[in-house]
């Protein structure tokens, strides 16, 4: 049986390269991904660098980036969001994330999310716990919906965005009635990581790309969090929604979640 902490070194060292050279280097010549989306220059060389690192350290262990797709094995791969927060990296907010993953078959097993612009590495893998800066975290325990304060996802961007918004929107509206406050950072790496911490008590993304996903869902869980799907399942990287939450609010979050799809699917607009 695999011990991933093993691997968390090679990691450490990946996500490091990745974050000097977001600190060091500026984002370059952007390209355009579709509708609002771009993606620059850096995020490629990042994960090309990534890449080649990873296949001399670990060959046997497949690779995914976001921009550039995947070889190697599908059973166990690692999973690269070169700069999770495009947009704010290349406006010079402090809300972007390297973010890597191993992936073993659909369980995220380790994740590693560095933050270069606020100095803070978080790290994981299975059955080792959750570290920030190497002192450990955990989830949150906060109790009452009242007093949470709970980040959700980006607003959707490009074919089908009005529709697929209604759902995000009728949820910022649900929470807004409920929680103490609505945060929207931009990174879903950052995100889950500060749920990991407990800086968060609740982090909802109404989608699950692997490479935006999958190093915070591993860190998250070692923390003592829930992650669900929208049906209250155990995520996993064939699930469509990801939501990450303090334990003791995981039925109330996940029953506003479920409200929410109902408002939207229902077409009780505005909420």
């Amino acid at each position: 049986m695999t011990d991933y902490r093993d691997l968390l070194p090679i990691a450490v060292e990946a996500a490091r390269r990745a974050a000097e050279a977001m600190r060091n280097r500026s984002p370059g010549k952007l390209t355009e991904k579709g509708d609002r989306d771009v993606a620059s220059e850096l995020d490629y060389a990042i994960e090309r660098d990534v890449r080649a690192f990873l296949a001399t350290e670990t060959p046997e262990i497949g690779f995914l980036g976001e921009e550039e797709g995947s070889v190697g094995s599908d059973e166990m791969r690692w999973v690269l969001d070169p700069i999770d927060g495009t947009a704010n990296f290349v406006r010079r907010l402090p809300m972007c994330a390297v973010s890597l993953a191993l992936v073993h078959e659909a369980e995220s097993v380790l994740g590693v999310i560095e933050l270069p612009f606020l100095g803070s590495l978080y790290k994981a893998a299975k059955g080792g716990g959750a570290y920030a800066n190497g002192r450990e975290i955990r989830a949150s325990r906060t109790n009452h919906l009242n007093e949470a304060i709970v980040a959700i996802g980006d607003y959707a961007v490009g074919p089908d965005a009005e529709a697929r918004n209604r759902l995000r929107l009728a949820l910022t509206a649900q929470l807004a009635a409920e929680v103490e406050r609505v945060r929207m950072t931009g990174s879903a790496a950052l995100d889950l990581a500060w749920l990991a911490e407990g800086k968060l008590d609740a982090a909802l993304t109404l989608s699950n790309h692997a490479w935006d996903m999958a190093a915070g869902v591993a860190i998250a869980r070692e923390a003592g969090a829930a992650v669900i799907d929208e049906n209250g399942a155990a995520h996993d990287t064939h699930s469509t929604t990801t939501i990450a939450v303090a334990p003791s609010l995981s039925e109330a979050v996940l029953g506003i979640y479920q409200k929410a799809a109902s408002v939207a699917e229902a077409g009780q607009w505005p909420v």
